[in-house]
């Protein structure tokens, strides 16, 4: 079994009251505690076929140029999901299944490039507007019953459980790949940085906080009774875990190390890019209405998420 992070950006960063304020708020936390932010899914290659874990953003998605009051960045550009992917030693045509762990752009955004492919949906998930078009779609109905302690699970390989994780959205979903004696977790957004995980705090990204809470609750059970890698999808330590076989011990935090970050004056283009979704605010294509415009209870039309949640690009 091989697993792979697919990267596509770098030297991101999320603020403390993004990654951990989803329950008390984030006034309670520091906007000047930036975790470190990247964006990479995942691929795993069983020797009898290639499955991927999330397509990353779609090409062309601008970068944001944050400044200080930005919550979140999700970073710079290497390069475009699928250039990743052939960087990483495979192409389109090998991959035979994708699990997608949710919705939202920067988890789904090339799903259109493997037509071969069947890719695996919570059944709640199908109808998103991210997915409409797409004719290899399998709704996941959850029928092996549980995996440990999550009540609802579907074996799609040998050592490859799709996971019921109802919370960041509404079809959320986690993979667990068994390997060598270690329990690999590939997740989209259970936490964006994982000293949420260990502070067993919530983001304030969620459709439903009180799955949310319970869906956290069941990982950090799950990491306390098994020898489990924590494979992120915001942040560099999900790739520093897997390369290294990190074994996630929840009373021992790996050392913190924060965010650099460089807020210097850049040319902007008027587009605003949502950090949580990838939907791209273009005044052209609004009636020439500039976001600062817009009035302060708009909404991310595609993630519902508030304006402060996107960032100038």
């Amino acid at each position: 079994m091989i697993i792979k992070a697919i990267k596509f950006r770098k030297d991101g960063f999320y603020s403390q009251p993004f990654a951990f304020g989803g329950e008390e708020g984030m006034d309670k936390f520091d906007i000047n505690v930036r975790y470190r932010g990247s964006l990479q899914n995942y691929l795993i290659d069983t020797g009898k076929e290639v499955i991927l874990v999330d397509t990353g953003l779609p090409a062309g998605t601008p970068e944001e140029k944050p400044n200080e009051t930005s919550l979140a960045f999700t970073g710079k550009d290497i390069c475009t999901y699928m250039e990743a992917l052939n960087a990483a030693g495979y192409k389109a045509e090998q991959v035979s299944k994708i699990l997608l762990t949710h919705k939202h752009a920067d988890h789904s955004g090339e799903l259109k490039s493997f037509p071969n492919a069947k890719i695996y949906v919570n059944e709640e998930e199908t109808a998103a507007e991210e997915l409409k078009g797409l004719k290899n779609i399998v709704p996941v109905k959850f029928t092996d019953g549980a995996y440990y302690n999550f009540p609802e699970s579907q074996k799609i390989a040998d050592g490859v459980y799709y996971i019921k994780a109802k919370g960041h959205t509404n079809g959320n979903s986690i993979v667990i790949v068994e390997d060598g004696g270690l329990f690999y977790m590939l997740h989209g957004d259970i936490t964006y940085v994982d000293e949420a995980l260990y502070q067993n705090k919530l983001s304030v990204v969620f459709d439903d906080p009180a799955a949310a809470r319970e869906t956290l609750n069941r990982v950090r059970e799950f990491i306390a009774n098994h020898k489990t890698v924590y494979c992120g999808t915001h942040t560099p330590q999900g790739y520093e875990n897997l390369e290294a076989k990190r074994v996630m011990d929840l009373n021992n935090p790996v050392h913190t190390v924060l965010a650099e970050v460089d807020f210097s004056a850049v040319e902007k283009t008027g587009k605003y890019v949502c950090s949580i979704c990838g939907y791209v605010y273009d005044p052209a294509e609004n009636g020439g209405v500039a976001f600062d415009d817009l009035p302060e209870d708009w909404k991310c039309p595609r993630c519902k998420q508030p304006k402060s949640k996107f960032n100038p690009a």
